[in-house]
């Protein structure tokens, strides 16, 4: 019965290799989306987020879906996404997903019809009058195979114990719009709120032009530093980074201070979704400073997330600082990701 706290993974270097005592590991993508695990039984659907809220009335296409895609009986873990056309192809789509986070429900259904989510299972926790959280991964597995056709919006992650298979995902399923590679040992139980899977992330860094910052909500110093590439001679923004101690925060405040375009005017950005009270605003300045930064991976033109001060770039010409050092990941389409296993 919900809630249910998903079994968690921790951060590890490497996709975990076979070692030499014989564990198995079983390797799938890390799907980037809304972790959550679908309750059915009957028509009563839960959809249980990380922190244990519903998520039913955000994504009413997926409770249709649970009602007449997965058996009678069962809860299955996996991830929520919305996929877009991106370049082409079929991926998921970070930003579409966010803003099905809504209080209007007639913004919910228009959501829901306009970009609909899909729900990709990788484990199972029970079937029927089954409790499979005590069970090891292979009949997990095949309890989730027995839950989900994969024929409508509920499909199932692709899986291998080939760790040489897994790091090829890990670089060429990102273009799909994936995060990198979960492992999950085969003789392992399902543990709720443990972290008992290992997990691989995209790690990377680039030079980006500082061109403004936005004041920490103290109201003294930086609370963060927005960021800038260059592309056809344009400088456009792609993300920022925070998280400054509170000496950096005003040590960068009086690095910045004299280098605003405008002292008596701010720039007016995106609102931010996850903070009603929270603006755009931010502060322009020259666009002088070269900055490196470790980031993860892009969603279109941007950072996915927030990235990483790594350290100062006084020999970089801001106007070198361009797409182009980017590592550009191969494309491939989402449905090729959750083909064939």
């Amino acid at each position: 019965m919900p809630p249910v706290a998903p079994m968690l993974a921790k951060a590890v270097a490497a996709v975990p290799a076979q070692p030499a005592d014989g564990t198995v590991w079983s390797h799938e993508p890390k799907w980037d989306g809304f972790r959550a695990l679908i309750f059915r039984d009957g028509d009563e659907v839960v959809i249980g987020s990380r922190g244990g809220k519903d998520l039913a009335r955000y994504f009413p296409e997926l409770v249709d879906a649970a009602r007449a895609e997965l058996p009678e009986k069962v809860v299955v873990d996996g991830e929520i996404g919305v996929q877009a056309q991106i370049n082409g192809v079929r991926r998921l789509d970070w930003d579409s997903l966010s803003q099905r986070i809504h209080p209007a429900q007639s913004r919910v259904q228009m959501l829901a019809e306009k970009t609909p989510a899909i729900f990709i299972g990788f484990d199972a926790l029970a079937l029927g009058h089954r409790d499979l959280t005590v069970e090891t991964f292979p009949h997990r597995r095949d309890a989730l195979t027995q839950a989900i056709s994969g024929v409508g919006r509920l499909h199932i992650s692709r899986v291998t114990t080939d760790s040489d298979e897994a790091h090829r995902w890990f670089s060429a399923f990102e273009g799909a719009g994936l995060d990198g590679v979960v492992s999950k040992r085969i003789d392992g139980t399902y543990v709720p709120g443990k972290r008992e899977m290992a997990k691989v992330k995209h790690k990377r860094t680039a030079d980006c032009v500082v061109v403004g910052y936005r004041v920490h909500k103290s109201g003294t110093g930086v609370g963060s530093m927005l960021l800038g590439l260059y592309r056809d001679g344009d400088l456009r923004m792609v993300g920022g980074s925070s998280a400054f101690s509170d000496a950096t925060r005003v040590e960068l405040q009086a690095r910045f201070e004299p280098m605003r375009l405008d002292p008596d005017h701010s720039a007016q950005g995106e609102p931010n979704r996850w903070n009603a009270a929270g603006t755009g605003e931010w502060i322009p300045i020259r666009p002088e400073l070269v900055v490196e930064v470790g980031y993860d991976q892009m969603e279109k033109d941007r950072f996915r997330h927030t990235v990483t001060f790594q350290r100062w770039r006084p020999d970089r010409d801001p106007v070198s600082c361009g797409y182009d050092q980017l590592e550009v990941p191969l494309t491939y389409d989402l449905f090729d990701v959750l083909g064939a296993e």
